[in-house]
């Protein structure tokens, strides 16, 4: 029978006080604790003590040192596999750096995913692609145009063996992680041993403070930095036992994460909001469930929604959950993973404004007694930037604006990656020379709390206002939601006020009548509540892209929509785009 690896240390706590990942590793590998890998159904597959993941990495980094020279790149196509986490610090101990790379997040979409991989590639200069045995056939396909050899895990593991190590430095690389893409082509966002070892230790000693008898519980992929850091490299470098689900797995049965969290009294776990919106979809009060040791919940990978996480609390309080657990952050791959926590017990900090002064100055003033409902909007805070990091927000002009003034976020510290592995004009137009990097999100001072409000790219200008897209998706879900998904919002035409709001509503009919219901109640929802004229077109589910962190990419939902890929269900047509609109 098949045991997790305990909670209990069996040696001193030590947080992420560790100059590289293999220091790490050696003395996570002396404790009791590693990592355990569950099935949908919340079986134990696999127990990974760390004193075997790090005997087992050696074996691997001494094949993998006569493989490739030092500093050479290696695809590892990230499941969420004991195999994965080897490969990864394998590379760590022979010099190699790994670039984690995603596996499809969509069915149907194998040739998007191919062009994925072949991007990637392009930049990445791999000298191998691993893979696993399911995948091997896909990996294969998309590199036929490539010199890159692909090899499944087992075929590593089982290379020559030869006698020596070259494990990397503190002043030395890490990996490669790759941007998800949300609004361009993924960059390969470079990783060193001082940026990771920085951050994890800010997120273990500041944002977390790992405790002795901390567990984690884990279904994020491992080819997002949330996963990967968050899930994988903190627990390590803090020696805790983390338990993990598939990301797929957990999309089908959800509430898996939280027997989990319940059966191995977790303490820890995180989730973009959307992953706590599932569970309160999914749950049939089917299972007996004790969330009573969840000191952290943290949410973060994507903008904090408050009334989905007041559900969620809603809904499990009764089974031992406390809101009091929430704790909102802020982070991107480009800073490692997190850049700002909450204070700890703070919950959500809601901050209620007047959308109408928003969107026209800019200034995010409380609303009042008189404020509209439907010119409200509740952000969240993300909270406090990690010591001996800095947060400004500046205006367009580069300036710091103070308190309640939306801006761009810009972050400074040695969490901060030093740019894009060989994308100089990427790099150049993000990553200042005196340090300084421009996230490309909005965001505002709430004393000394940071609220995001959106992307950059994202916000549309209209007539004098800042519209958010996700506003616009927001009401339009809301307004039908047990027979619509995912919508996109975005511009398109000519510039200034001349431009035409476009809003895609993916709609799980198509009966012409429920259709005509749905345009109906969505576009009166729109007028209503946000008041911008939106044309509205109803579209076949799948329809969105995500990235790979499953992110919508409005970017690329565009695109889709102008070549005429993207069919109008209540014209049965793909639209097409006349030479005056597009932009």
């Amino acid at each position: 029978m098949i045991l997790p690896t305990p909670t209990e240390r069996g040696r001193p706590l030590v947080r992420s006080e560790f100059d590289t990942l293999t220091d790490g590793l050696e003395y996570a590998a002396t404790c009791k604790t590693g990592l355990n890998y569950y099935s949908a159904r919340g079986g134990l597959v696999t127990a990974l003590p760390y004193s075997e993941l790090r005997d087992r990495a050696i074996d691997a980094a001494k094949r993998l040192v006569p493989f490739a020279e030092k500093n050479a790149r290696i695809g590892l196509i990230a499941t969420t596999s004991p195999e994965f986490a080897i490969l990864f610090f394998a590379c760590q101990y022979a010099g190699l750096v790994p670039a984690p790379l995603p596996l499809p997040v969509t069915l149907g979409g194998r040739s998007s995913y191919e062009r994925q991989l072949q991007r990637m590639a392009d930049t990445g200069d791999f000298d191998a692609i691993f893979t696993s045995q399911s995948m091997e056939n896909i990996v294969s396909t998309a590199m036929n145009d490539h010199d890159t050899p692909v090899m499944t895990y087992e075929e590593a593991f089982e290379l020559p063996q030869g006698d020596e190590l070259r494990a990397f430095g503190p002043d030395e690389l890490c990996y490669i992680q790759y941007s998800s893409g949300s609004s361009s082509s993924p960059k390969g966002i470079i990783g060193t041993q001082k940026s990771v070892t920085s951050n994890c230790k800010g997120i273990t000693q500041h944002g977390l403070r790992t405790e002795l008898h901390d567990r984690g519980a884990c279904w994020l992929p491992m080819y997002h930095d949330m996963g990967l850091i968050g899930c994988l490299l903190a627990p390590m470098m803090s020696q805790m036992t983390a338990d993990y689900i598939d990301p797929q797995d957990f999309t089908r049965r959800p509430i898996t994460w939280l027997r989990l969290i319940s059966e191995n009294k977790c303490t820890m776990t995180y989730s973009p909001t959307f992953g706590y919106e599932l569970c309160v979809r999914r749950w049939r009060q089917d299972h007996e469930l004790d969330l009573s040791s969840l000191r952290i919940a943290g949410i973060g990978g994507d903008m904090v929604r408050p009334e989905p996480l007041s559900e969620f609390a809603s809904t499990f309080a009764e089974y031992g959950f406390k809101e009091t657990a929430f704790m909102p952050s802020y982070g991107l791959a480009e800073t490692t993973l997190a850049a700002t926590f909450n204070p700890l017990g703070q919950g959500l900090r809601k901050h209620t404004i007047d959308m109408t002064r928003y969107e026209r100055t800019g200034e995010a003033v409380s609303a009042s007694d008189i404020t509209e409902g439907d010119h409200r909007r509740t952000f969240v805070a993300c909270g406090k930037i990690l010591p001996d990091h800095e947060v400004e927000i500046r205006d367009f002009d580069g300036a710091a604006l103070g308190a309640l003034k939306m801006g761009r976020i810009c972050l400074r510290g040695p969490s901060v990656s030093p740019g894009y592995f060989r994308n100089s004009q990427a790099t150049e137009a993000s990553f200042s020379p005196d340090g300084w990097l421009d996230t490309g999100d909005l965001g505002y001072w709430l004393d000394d709390e940071i609220v995001v409000t959106g992307r950059y790219k994202d916000l549309i200008l209209w007539h004098g206002r800042n519209i958010w897209p996700q506003d616009l998706e927001w009401a339009a879900q809301a307004a039908a939601p047990h027979r619509c998904g995912r919508a996109c919002a975005f511009a398109i035409g000519g510039a200034g006020d001349n431009k035409k709001i476009m809003l895609l509503l993916e709609c799980r009919t198509r009966d012409p009548q429920l259709l005509s219901e749905i345009h109906t109640a969505v576009s009166a929802a729109i007028r209503l509540e946000v008041g911008v004229p939106v044309q509205l077109q109803l579209v076949p589910r799948g329809s969105m892209i995500m990235t790979s962190s499953g992110k919508l990419s409005r970017a690329r939902v565009k695109e889709k929509f102008q070549s005429g890929a993207i069919i109008d269900l209540q014209e049965q047509t793909p639209f097409k785009v006349v030479a005056d609109a597009a932009s």
